[in-house]
């Protein structure tokens, strides 16, 4: 659900909040006070194309924000494109600068318009009067249908992932095979180098400390006999000088027994000394200055340095190496198996596939059809006159495989009579085009045969100028629609019929007034007393008469 939506410096707009509610949030006001301008400003924030021309005059930058409730497919996206969430909501934010360029910030943090273009479909669907084609193409023709029908499509997407799996092994395994070939000698080698070396990990660096012992055997010789020396066996060491004030200590303790403990922790000392002595002797003892032994490490840690120069900075890395190219020299003796197996993989796989992609077509050419007849019901309702099919065309061509099926769906419809069925990307009027929508999302929400899915839908539906060109009952009707839809979802309406705005569940006008010699646009939430006075004037003009209050207030009252 969209929350919050604020612009600074956008179009006439100097500083404008609204905060939205759940249901049918509808915003009112004169002609030319900027209402659309809010909708352009949230069709930006889901991706749209940017102009230096919504920059105020005499603003350095526009800024357009918003924030919306968090959905785990949006949550998805978010950390896809390494993106921090902010709890439960999602902050979307747009600088577009006086010199043309731009910048895209998602919950604070530097982003792409791209991002914005992923979060789109999971947050809201805006049918701007700019925006209503690029926001419904083909792919969002098919997921409002399959949305419809009750369809997932996990079943062939793990089907198109296993063959796409299989046929890219066998892709590579077939394109490296010459090259494969001409490297066998090398890998061939190197396997063998390295396997004649019997690497052990982390060996060079215990050589390492053998070596040095080694290379400074006497040092080492004579500075654990110096120690062991003063410690335990001189006359003067430290363990003759403990064992002498320990005896005084113990005469002491034998007329105060304050010196009891100090009799204990001599003793101790005594004993640690004795440990520590005991092994500086026992590693002199240990050393062995032997020139043979030290040649043969120097030419073992000679060896390892020069392989791991050809093969990796670890020995680690060299036994990895070794191991990916003798697993290398494997496949190509393997060859004709490991193809065998490969090809089979890929002839289930490709079975699996377009088994599950047929019932797909089925499926949808089922729904199809009666997603059609209630969709062009739903549209003669508002003031139309069309005929409306959805085409479903599979084709089995690899070439067309996709995660969701190889089907093309679209949507087709005829504004006038003895006209033939056009796409609806060609339909020139965005009102035509806002309702249109709107019948579709109501037929769909409304679909009494449907099962509950949890098929992605937008959470936020936005429809600007949805009621050009009609008006009595139609508009009613319109609004009776509108307000259907925002029982299942959040819906945004901008209308200029008093009928439609009885419906709404929270209320907004949209004002332009000057200031200082500058206009500007404000957005006011309506309480009760307000939005009867605001369809009063929607319904009688300029002035508000006692008898249009009274109707508004009636109007207000059927609506619920």
């Amino acid at each position: 659900m969209l929350v919050e939506l604020r612009a600074e410096n956008y179009a006439v707009i100097d500083h404008a909040i609204a905060v939205f509610g759940p249901g049918l949030n509808l915003l009112t006001g004169e002609t030319g006070a900027g209402k659309s301008i809010l909708v352009d400003a949230l069709a930006l924030l889901m991706g749209g194309k940017s102009s230096t021309e919504v920059v105020r005059h005499g603003a350095d930058k526009a800024v357009v924000a918003c924030v919306f409730e968090a959905t785990p497919a949006a949550e998805a996206v978010l950390e896809e494109n390494g993106i921090d969430s902010e709890g439960n909501e999602i902050i979307l934010r747009r600088e577009i600068l006086a010199s043309g360029k731009g910048r895209v910030f998602v919950n604070n943090q530097p982003a792409t318009v791209a991002v914005l273009r992923q979060l789109a479909p999971e947050l809201a669907l805006v049918h701007a009067q700019t925006e209503t084609l690029s926001s419904f193409d083909q792919t969002q023709q098919r997921i409002l249908l399959d949305r419809f029908a009750g369809i997932s499509t996990d079943a062939t997407a793990d089907a198109y992932s296993a063959w796409q799996t299989a046929r890219t092994r066998l892709d590579e395994l077939l394109a490296g095979e010459q090259d494969r070939l001409r490297m066998v000698d090398l890998w061939s080698y190197q396997h063998k180098e390295i396997e004649a070396a019997h690497l052990v990990p982390g060996e060079d660096e215990s050589l390492e400390t053998e070596k040095r012992v080694l290379a400074n055997a006497e040092k080492l010789y004579a500075a654990a006999m110096s120690a062991f020396d003063q410690l335990y066996e001189g006359g003067a060491s430290a363990e003759a000088a403990l064992r002498a004030a320990g005896r005084n200590i113990e005469e002491l303790a034998r007329y105060d027994s304050r010196f009891s403990d100090a009799v204990q922790q001599v003793e101790s000392a005594r004993a640690t000394v004795g440990d520590v002595s005991a092994t500086v002797r026992d590693y002199a003892e240990g050393i062995n200055a032997s020139p043979e032994r030290l040649a043969e490490i120097e030419d073992r840690l000679a060896l390892l340095d020069r392989l791991k120069r050809k093969y990796g900075k670890t020995i680690a890395d060299v036994i990895a190496l070794g191991e990916d190219v003798g697993r290398k020299l494997s496949e190509v003796e393997d060859r004709d198996e490991t193809l065998k197996a490969l090809r089979n993989t890929l002839e289930q796989s490709a079975k699996s596939y377009r088994a599950a992609a047929a019932s797909l077509t089925s499926s949808r050419k089922a729904s199809a059809a009666k997603l059609a007849r209630l969709a062009e019901t739903q549209i003669n309702s508002l003031a139309m006159k069309v005929r409306f099919e959805i085409s479903v065309i599979g084709s089995e061509q690899e070439s067309a495989w996709t995660a969701h099926g190889w089907d093309e769906v679209e949507y087709r419809i005829a504004t006038n009579p003895g006209e033939p069925l056009k796409p609806l990307h060609e339909i020139a009027s965005g009102g035509e085009m806002s309702r249109v929508m709107l019948a579709l999302k109501v037929s769909v929400e409304e679909g009494s045969n449907r099962p509950k899915t949890k098929l992605p839908t937008p959470r936020t539906l936005v429809f600007d100028e949805i009621d050009i060109g009609i008006g009595g009952r139609a508009a009613d009707a319109v609004g009776q629609k509108l307000k259907a839809l925002g029982r299942g979802q959040q819906v945004l309406c901008v209308t200029h019929l008093p009928q439609i705005a009885a419906f709404a569940d929270q209320h907004f006008v949209v004002e332009k007034r000057e200031d200082h010699g500058r206009t500007k646009m404000h957005v006011r939430l309506l309480d009760d007393r307000a939005r009867t006075h605001e369809v009063a004037r929607m319904l009688s003009g300029a002035k508000v008469t006692e008898t249009s209050l009274q109707h508004a207030a009636q109007m207000i009252a059927t609506s619920r």
